[in-house]
């Protein structure tokens, strides 16, 4: 059976499946994470992107993620990047009009790379981006996040299937404020490095958040 998430979030097709995690300390801020492609059995259960969230929850914040258009019980239907960006600004406004004072953090896993890093650079509420297994090769847009100027982690693994090291520092050298983290033996899905990527983001966004 599918698991269900624990709330829905109004969109403009109407409605995204959500799940919505508390700090068992006192909240420091919040997150939202974005989750790999539909279209390859992408979810917001995806193990990467459970991590992901698991990390950021470590570090204090209320973590949301949410199920793209057509997955699980979000409604419309997929519709590549352009969907997906419209998906991510509707989770975003929701954390928002939610937590209106909070520090943001938007972490997004391949496909939620994508979609998430362009909505995440341009909004003034968000103050620092995680990208995890960024498909630069799969993607030929990805020159925008060069303009970013927000504290921005980078966590890559050098045998990922959709993207060469080389490939990523095509990017990434060219963002001076970018922290670049690579797993050795480490593939798309970070098979043998979930722990670590856990404590990564962990680590890397309470170093943030005391400079916030």
């Amino acid at each position: 059976m599918y698991p269900k998430g624990n709330l829905f979030i109004p969109s403009r097709h109407g409605q995204l499946e959500a799940i919505l995690k508390e700090p068992s300390e006192p909240r420091k801020g919040v997150a939202l994470v974005c989750h790999p492609h539909p279209l390859g059995g992408g979810t917001m259960h995806n193990k990467v992107v459970f991590r992901i969230a698991a990390g950021l929850v470590d570090a204090g914040l209320t973590t949301l993620r949410f199920n793209f258009s057509g997955v699980g019980a979000s409604t419309g239907v997929h519709n590549d990047v352009e969907g997906g960006v419209e998906d991510v600004t509707d989770a975003l406004a929701y954390l928002k009009a939610e937590f209106p004072e909070d520090t943001i953090v938007l972490a997004g896993f391949s496909f939620g790379s994508r979609t998430g890093m362009q909505v995440g650079m341009a909004d003034d509420h968000v103050k620092c981006l995680i990208s995890v297994g960024t498909p630069v090769e799969k993607y030929n847009d990805f020159d925008f996040l060069t303009q970013v100027k927000k504290p921005i982690l980078f966590l890559h693994g050098d045998t990922d299937e959709f993207c060469t090291v080389g490939g990523l520092r095509s990017i990434t050298d060219k963002i001076p404020q970018a922290e670049v983290v690579i797993f050795e033996h480490g593939g798309h899905f970070f098979d043998d490095h979930l722990k670590e990527l856990r404590e990564t983001v962990r680590a890397w966004t309470e170093k943030q958040l005391l400079r916030n």
